[in-house]
């Protein structure tokens, strides 16, 4: 576990511009990314591989201030894995999601277990919600793939309260989804022109420029979990690949001999890493950067 501390400067955000290329609104057929976005994450069912990862939601909430009464945020939702553990806490909690079939999956797993939590759909870069709401703003493998970072960065910090914070867990580049993310690079066209790789948001220096606006007491610390499957690393890529919307839209742009070498691919990958012992499982480290800041 590697921990670093910045105190930036006082200085509020000016959005869209906070220290990324990305962040202007000049990114050409902005409208259709978002849309295939949403496409692209309303496909398969997600709620099958957030179980993969609750583990690594309750170490993350864990780490959290987290007090009854206090006002929560998860952004980009899901199926609502930080959202139940804070209202499991007596906070008040919203959650917010561009996928609308995740959403109703949140809904119907806060109604199951007793907690009122307000799910609504909408757009991580445009939150609605009036300024200076929540006493903690969080996301979890979310913020990270919108496609316009300070702009997303701005608006944590406009619905966060003066003294509250904000938490966020990204993927690396150095980690397993890091490398995974590679082996799609490799096969796959490459990303709209003006979008960043959402693995930006796992390197020290870039959130530290994304964040160096209207925040103080930043913490970036990295963390690992491990991610456990049933079945063995070929099994497992399949289940991503029928589950998992965007590994399931990668293979369906490609040829059948694409499928065939990307599949080869990820197989290899996941049996690389695969530290389980019985040969029937898989059990892969994935590394994150652990992000928390207050705002000034």
């Amino acid at each position: 576990m590697q921990t670093a501390t910045l105190n930036p400067t006082e200085r509020r955000p000016k959005q869209p511009t906070t220290g990324t290329q990305s962040s202007s609104p000049e990114i050409p057929q902005l409208k259709e990314i978002k849309a295939k976005q949403k496409f692209t994450w309303e496909a398969g069912d997600f709620g099958q591989v957030a179980r993969s990862i609750e583990n690594f939601a309750e170490h993350f909430m864990s780490r959290q201030p987290l007090c009854p009464g206090m006002r929560v945020l998860d952004v980009a939702c899901g199926t609502g894995n930080l959202a139940v553990l804070a209202a499991q806490s007596g906070c008040v909690v919203s959650g917010i999601d561009i996928a609308a079939n995740l959403l109703e999956q949140a809904r119907d797993r806060a109604h199951a277990a007793g907690l009122d939590i307000d799910f609504q759909e909408g757009d991580a870069e445009a939150l609605p919600y009036p300024d200076n709401t929540f006493d903690l703003t969080v996301s979890m493998f979310g913020v990270m793939f919108t496609p316009r970072p300070a702009v997303a960065a701005a608006e944590l910090w406009r619905v966060t309260k003066p003294g509250g914070q904000i938490a966020l867990a990204n993927w690396t580049p150095e980690g397993f989804i890091g490398k995974m993310f590679s082996v799609f690079k490799k096969h796959l066209p490459p990303p709209p022109v003006g979008v960043p790789s959402p693995m930006e948001w796992g390197i020290e220096g870039r959130v530290e420029e994304r964040l160096r606006d209207g925040f103080v007491n930043l913490r970036l610390t990295r963390q690992a979990d491990v991610m456990r499957y049933p079945f063995p690393p070929a099994e497992t890529v399949d289940f991503f690949r029928k589950y998992y919307g965007p590994t399931l839209r990668a293979f369906e742009s490609l040829s059948a001999d694409g499928q065939i070498a990307l599949r080869e691919d990820l197989v290899a990958l996941q049996t690389r890493y695969n530290s389980a012992k019985d040969p029937g499982t898989t059990a892969v480290e994935a590394e994150y950067l652990e992000v928390v800041a207050t705002k000034r």
